[in-house]
């Protein structure tokens, strides 16, 4: 699996072919075929384990643990913006273009969204916010999140990081 998803992020949903795992494990297809029943089966497995991955993330991400869901949000604004995971971010867009086309990875890109929201909105609500305030503030916040590490600033690493510290001043504004 861990082959399967270096190379969705590399090439996509169509790279992840049984030849080339094999040929990257130095493998034989019958060694692949012991692990897996076919492509499919790979597949499946792939996106069960990453979406189950990044709900217990988030999950274990906004839990309070004695901090303030202020202190949680800011830490969770400072996790996804002052390092990049680059590979993590691959899989994550190669993931959601596949889910364009493919009922079972909108399915679990679904699932994923509806537990990245969920959690980010009870924060916002354990602040104060109305029910219908906070699912709004939890969409901006994962907007913000992933937007801005999808944009390319010219202006530089300082006037990035000075960009993300307002925008996130403004996502804790009254909170």
């Amino acid at each position: 699996m861990e082959a399967g998803f270096e190379e969705i992020a590399r090439t996509g949903v169509e790279g992840v072919r049984v030849e080339v795992l094999a040929k990257n494990l130095g493998v034989t297809k019958g060694g692949f075929y012991r692990r897996f029943r076919d492509r499919a089966a790979l597949l499946d497995a792939m996106l069960q384990h990453w979406s189950a991955g990044r709900i217990a993330a988030i999950e274990k991400q906004t839990s309070l643990d004695g901090a303030t869901a202020r202190e949680r949000l800011k830490a969770l604004i400072a996790l996804y913006s002052e390092r990049m995971n680059t590979e993590g971010m691959a899989v994550e867009l190669a993931i959601r273009q596949w889910a364009r086309s493919d009922e079972l990875a909108a399915n679990a890109v679904a699932s994923v969204d509806a537990a990245r929201l969920k959690n980010v909105g009870h924060l916002y609500r354990a602040t104060g916010l109305a029910a219908e305030e906070a699912d709004a503030q939890a969409f901006l916040f994962y907007c913000f999140v992933f937007g801005q590490s999808l944009l390319f600033l010219e202006r530089g690493q300082r006037k990035r990081t000075q960009l993300v510290a307002k925008s996130a001043e403004t996502l804790l504004r009254g909170l």
